[in-house]
């Protein structure tokens, strides 16, 4: 099944959404064809962004009335999932910049702010839209400290008030962009007050330096390796929503957590694309397709991919502010659907391909080893997940769900 068939049957693609899958389609076979060689060498596709940049992506959740391409947080999970398909690790990375554009535009326009919070967002987010458009700035949202799994809890990072800004000092580990972003833009506390305040770190500031190697497992192409920020300056007009919206937006919408997702479930079906040319092969009467041990792993295969699909699918139709807590535990068995099922389907498909598949340039080595990275990912990780849903429905008397 195609995302425009699921899409367009679970009412999630409509025309517009459809023509921004379309444009990140097109650019494909190109993000594809440099996957191999960024993942031996785990260097950064500097090239994809030039190009996603060219076809105006990078604008993807930006207003048209502001340069942009003007598509919502569905539109973005369909063009992540595609870009998925083709290179997942610059997945991964682009989620990282589309989501801020995501915070500041469509989700604090479902918050609720009094007149004063609500003109300092138009102000700001003006601002960022206008480098991201103009100058191809690229933004990173580096979160993860290793201190906790909550979205607004266990951040030791500091902000001190200045004149003009903050001084802001803190370590954020697999910091994902760390190399390519322009601007690093980083959650922390300013002391004796709980909120959490999203700051724009450029990433030129004295006291901004990049620690570690790089070569993981997989995703190898993302440069995720620990930002450091000691006495950092950033500018007052850099903290891009008011304090106190951050944590707000994790009560209210959920569902920016599980924007990761969308990048693996393409990698599914990328999966599914390999295991597919592998069986066909030349049509001919001995294709490995005509095996029933190979139609049994494949069928397999689809069942896996068919439930991470439509789950995520049926998220993604009832996304918004405010879910219910029903709402809220599907999102949360997606997260899981998806983040499980990709390695076990890319196990599921080295078994049917056989030993070759193992071999370079096979593809199915590394997506291997890329599906069994999104499990541990933070603050929705499958551990996260699972701790939730073990409780779901078994405590009404507290019916708010954590972020």
């Amino acid at each position: 099944m195609t995302l425009a068939d699921a899409a367009v049957r679970d009412g999630v693609l409509t025309p517009t959404r459809a023509e921004l899958v379309e444009r990140m389609r097109a650019l494909g076979p190109t993000l594809a064809s440099r996957s191999s060689d960024h993942d031996r060498q785990a260097s950064f596709p500097y090239q994809n962004w030039h190009d996603m940049a060219a076809a105006g992506l990078l604008g993807v959740c930006i207003p048209e009335s502001a340069g942009g391409l003007g598509g919502d947080f569905v539109g973005y999970a369909l063009v992540s999932e595609e870009l998925g398909r083709h290179c997942a690790a610059t997945g991964l990375t682009f989620n990282m910049h589309v989501a801020t554009t995501l915070l500041v535009g469509q989700i604090a326009n479902d918050m609720e702010l009094d007149p004063t919070e609500r003109a300092l967002v138009h102000q700001r987010r003006k601002t960022l839209w206008q480098g991201v458009v103009e100058h191809g700035v690229i933004h990173s949202q580096p979160f993860s400290e290793g201190t906790a799994a909550g979205a607004t809890e266990g951040y030791a990072t500091t902000a001190v008030p200045v004149v003009g800004g903050y001084r802001v000092s803190g370590r954020k580990i697999f910091a994902s962009l760390s190399g390519a972003a322009h601007i690093h833009n980083v959650v922390g506390k300013v002391a004796g007050d709980p909120r959490v305040r999203l700051l724009g770190v450029d990433a030129t500031a004295d006291g901004v330096s990049i620690e570690g190697e790089w070569d993981p497992l997989g995703m190898r192409a993302t440069d995720s390796r620990n930002l450091v920020l000691n006495d950092v300056f950033v500018p007052e007009e850099h903290e891009w929503i008011p304090p106190g919206m951050f944590d707000q937006a994790a009560r209210r919408w959920p569902y920016f957590y599980m924007t990761l997702s969308f990048t693996y479930l393409g990698l599914m079906r990328a999966i599914m694309d390999a295991t597919a040319d592998y069986l066909i092969g030349d049509r001919g009467p001995t294709a490995r397709r005509s095996h029933p041990i190979k139609q049994q792993g494949w069928a397999e295969m689809n069942l896996l991919y068919d439930r991470a699909q439509a789950l995520c699918y049926r998220v993604l139709a009832e996304s918004g502010p405010d879910p219910a807590p029903a709402a809220v535990r599907r999102a949360w068995s997606s997260m899981v659907t998806t983040m499980e099922g990709a390695p076990q389907l890319a196990s599921l498909a080295l078994r049917v391909c056989g030993g070759r598949s193992l071999l370079r340039p096979s593809p199915l080595e590394q997506y291997y080893r890329d599906a069994r990275c999104g499990a541990t990912m933070l603050p929705w990780s499958v551990e996260v997940c699972l701790d939730r849903l073990g409780t779901t429905g078994l405590f009404p008397e507290a019916e708010t769900p954590p972020a």
